[in-house]
């Protein structure tokens, strides 16, 4: 080999040394680089890369933000179809997280709830968690061509919501999210649940509704199976529920303390002092176990209760009308005691 070739030679592989260590040294943040805290990214339809790298930078720092940026733009990332929330592990690379939009790897999110009484409560709750509007997840609640889809209506369509945890992804719809808890519903209501509800003379949203009323009734659980079977006795008996609960719903205020004669002329089908039979759906979302002391409620004749004086929680019970106004005059009378109107 001539000297002129070996030169030639040693100057190529001088060229792509330098050409690798540059590619090297350009690359090395991309891949080596970390975030400096574990965080989470919310990527919206209508972000631009410039704006995802500002939301990135304002949790780690601008350098890194800039580097998913640019590695999106890189591959062609389509944010507009990568919605959704990805989570950052502190010391993850720029291109890991870049792989991640870009193969939709979305964290799941739990959404829980408890305690939760109306439609409007559940929608801002979820809308705080995922992308969905409340406005929008009420309009559909309120719309009753979907409701009739989940064979509800607008007011038994709050009973696919059962108190559990549930797990979507951010970027959810307000339809997918209904869906997908109504799927659990479904499963919660077996053959062995409705064959007790049929039992009953009810149909499984019947049970819910009294659930709901049992459920405000009373906090002590271990009383929700006797309260629940005075309220199908006075149903099948065709007397009207006189719920208390049913008021507050219906005047929209669960803070009275004490319901006075003029709030029983609340003119609205959830006054089931004023109506017969149930209400059109359930006065707040009861928990499984209420709605299964429905199914078991134990037999009994009473059709009169009364919160106890000792203000325990618990009620008397009583199927003589003379029993229950004795009952409420001493119940009243503690009322009148603490000074609570």
């Amino acid at each position: 080999m001539t000297k002129t070739a070996k030169k030639t030679i040693i100057i190529c592989a001088a060229s792509v040394a330098a050409v690798m260590l540059a590619l090297v040294a350009f690359a090395a943040p991309y891949l080596l680089s970390g975030a400096r805290q574990s965080a989470t990214i919310h990527v919206y339809p209508d972000m631009t890369t410039d704006v995802l790298a500002d939301s990135i930078s304002s949790v780690q720092t601008e350098a890194f933000g800039s580097r998913v940026a640019t590695l999106l733009s890189l591959l062609d990332v389509d944010l507009a179809k990568r919605a959704g929330a990805y989570a950052v592990e502190e010391g993850e690379s720029p291109l890991s997280i870049a792989r991640k939009i870009r193969n939709k790897h979305q964290l799941a999110i739990k959404f829980t709830f408890q305690n939760v009484r109306t439609k409007n409560q559940l929608a801002e709750r979820a809308s705080t968690m995922f992308m969905m509007n409340k406005a929008d997840l009420l309009k559909l609640l309120d719309d009753s061509t979907f409701c009739a889809s989940m064979e509800k209506n607008v007011y038994t369509i709050a009973n696919v919501f059962l108190p559990d945890s549930y797990e979507f992804y951010w970027a959810v719809s307000p339809e997918d999210f209904v869906k997908g808890i109504a799927k659990y519903a479904v499963h919660f209501w077996t053959d062995e649940r409705k064959a007790k509800a049929a039992a009953l003379g009810l149909t499984p949203d019947e049970v819910c509704t009294i659930a709901s009323i049992v459920e405000e009734e009373t906090a002590k659980s271990d009383e929700r199976g006797k309260v629940a079977r005075l309220y199908i006795n006075r149903y099948k008996q065709g007397m009207k529920l006189q719920a208390d609960p049913t008021v507050k719903f219906a005047l929209g205020d669960f803070g009275i303390r004490r319901i006075t004669h003029a709030m029983l002329t609340c003119d609205s089908p959830y006054n089931t002092y004023k109506f017969e039979g149930l209400p059109p759906g359930p006065i707040r979302l009861p928990e499984k176990s209420t709605i299964d002391a429905v199914l078991n409620a134990p037999e009994h004749n009473f059709t009169y209760m009364c919160a106890k004086e000792d203000f325990s929680g618990y009620h008397n019970f009583t199927d003589n009308y003379a029993t229950h106004l004795a009952n409420a005059r001493r119940y009243q009378a503690e009322l009148n005691k603490r000074g609570i109107k």
